[in-house]
């Protein structure tokens, strides 16, 4: 996936934020668990230190304080039960201690004593984590008075390892669970962003195939009643503004270089009779010459004019045939040669029988006449023109090719736009306008041709033509 695509970084944006989220919110669920575990230990602690007092200290006296002992381990079992209890007097003597517990997690003597000022208050209260080599310890303390009025103060503790353990486990489920959730939740991420910017690419892919010859198609606009259903609707409508503009420029040249035909052929007759008048005088003559030279360069401007306006009406289908173009190129090098004659140009031909396409014969063969023609106008004396016709794969390959002066590198995206000329005053010494090569581009591009060029300035050109065979011959092949 492209990093720097708008899908990427939504679903990366997405994915991070949901991270972050499901972390914090993992760690917060850690911190209030293991509150509320130790809470929960410590007022049990509390209330069973509370027991203690009110039921066994309570009673016991300086006196009796040695039958203390055994009535809080018959009761409470501390070392079965991995508890600890503790009950000192008010002066710090020691009046009861449990022993290990069965795991051994811990030593009570090693538990450190409250402050004698904490003992001396009577029903005071206070809890506590002690941390010991063993884990930690959760202690609860409460004061007590005896029957006869010593104060005293008992301890009860417990390990904070079940709660730890508990702790423990969330935390596996949470790092187990936290990336299986993370990676659901992208997936679907990931599937929603791509059915959302989906109808983006197929505006994109759409878009990509309409040219001026098929303006008349639109971006596909679903109902979805949002931001791209939005898009999709103005971008059509420019399209159709575009499609407007275009049709009334291109109606504006077929009237103009119909309505221009008459008057031009009128001044061409006029002119040529005027000029064989035998009163006029030299300079008069060399005049007239002139002027008919550029009316007849104005009637090939207006009859390229004329062939564009009728390619774009898509008149080409009207003769669409099967023919053999090899045998076509041949027969048209054959009679362009008597041009070449005249520059001492060699024109060549190679072709390959049997390269069967279907088009119309006229405007192909206008094609290989155009590329002829520039070939032969650019190559000086003494240069040669290659033309060849062959079959590659399903496609009939056209090759010109020539010795000529060569197109520069930053001219050729732009040798096939109409009236572009790479050099404006050697196209005008060699009489070009700059349509043929857009007729070309045209009568390709109604054909389902693809029409390319290959340059180097003072090694000559290279233009190639691809055309689908005929039906017929691909299936045969």
């Amino acid at each position: 996936m492209n990093a720097r695509s708008l899908k990427f970084r939504l679903v990366a944006w997405y994915a991070g934020v949901l991270t972050v989220v499901f972390v914090l919110l993992g760690g917060l669920t850690l911190l209030f668990l293991r509150h509320y575990l130790e809470a929960n230990l410590l007022d049990a602690q509390m209330r069973r230190a509370r027991q203690i007092a009110d039921t066994l200290v309570a009673h016991v006296s300086r006196s009796t304080e040695a039958a203390l002992s055994g009535q809080v381990e018959t009761l409470y079992s501390p070392e079965a039960n991995d508890r600890f209890i503790r009950i000192t007097r008010a002066d710090g003597g020691l009046v009861y201690i449990s022993g290990r517990p069965r795991d051994a997690r811990f030593d009570p003597s090693q538990v450190p004593r409250l402050a004698t000022a904490d003992a001396t208050e009577r029903s005071s209260s206070s809890t506590r984590n002690v941390p010991l080599p063993g884990g930690a310890l959760l202690v609860a303390s409460r004061g007590a008075s005896g029957a006869d009025g010593a104060q005293y103060r008992v301890e009860v503790g417990t390990p904070a390892a079940p709660a730890e353990a508990t702790l423990g486990h969330v935390l596996t489920l949470l790092a187990i669970g936290l990336p299986v959730a993370v990676c659901v939740a992208v997936a679907g991420g990931f599937v929603l962003v791509r059915r959302s910017l989906e109808p983006v690419q197929r505006m994109a892919r759409k878009a990509e195939e309409i040219t001026l010859h098929n303006l008349s198609e639109r971006l596909p606009a679903g109902h979805s009643g949002d931001e791209i259903e939005e898009l999709s609707v103005s971008l059509n409508h420019m399209i159709s503004r575009l499609q407007d503009a275009v049709d009334g420029s291109k109606q504006f040249i077929a009237d103009a270089s119909h309505e221009l035909r008459t008057p031009l052929t009128v001044m061409r007759g006029e002119l040529e009779s005027l000029a064989q008048s035998p009163d006029l005088a030299h300079e008069m003559r060399e005049t007239l010459g002139s002027v008919l030279e550029e009316v007849g360069r104005l009637g090939e401007i207006v009859e390229s004019l004329f062939a564009l306006s009728r390619l774009d009406a898509g008149e080409v289908h009207a003769q669409w045939l099967r023919f053999d173009l090899a045998e076509l190129a041949a027969t048209t090098a054959e009679q362009m040669s008597l041009l070449a004659e005249d520059k001492q140009v060699a024109v060549e031909c190679v072709s390959t029988p049997g390269v069967l396409v279907e088009g119309d014969r006229a405007r192909l063969k206008q094609v290989i006449v155009n590329l002829l023609d520039n070939a032969i106008k650019y190559t000086p004396s003494g240069g040669r023109v290659r033309l060849s016709v062959r079959r590659e794969g399903g496609d009939a390959v056209l090759d010109v090719s020539d010795d000529g002066v060569g197109i520069p590198a930053e001219a050729l995206p732009h040798v096939f736009k109409r009236f572009y000329r790479v050099d404006d005053s050697r196209s005008r010494q060699q009489g070009g306008a700059g349509l043929g090569l857009a007729i070309v581009k045209s009568i390709c591009a109604a054909h389902g041709a693809d029409v390319e060029v290959a340059s180097s300035p003072g090694k000559g050109s290279t233009f190639r033509i691809r055309q689908p065979l005929a039906a017929s011959v691909v299936t045969s092949a």
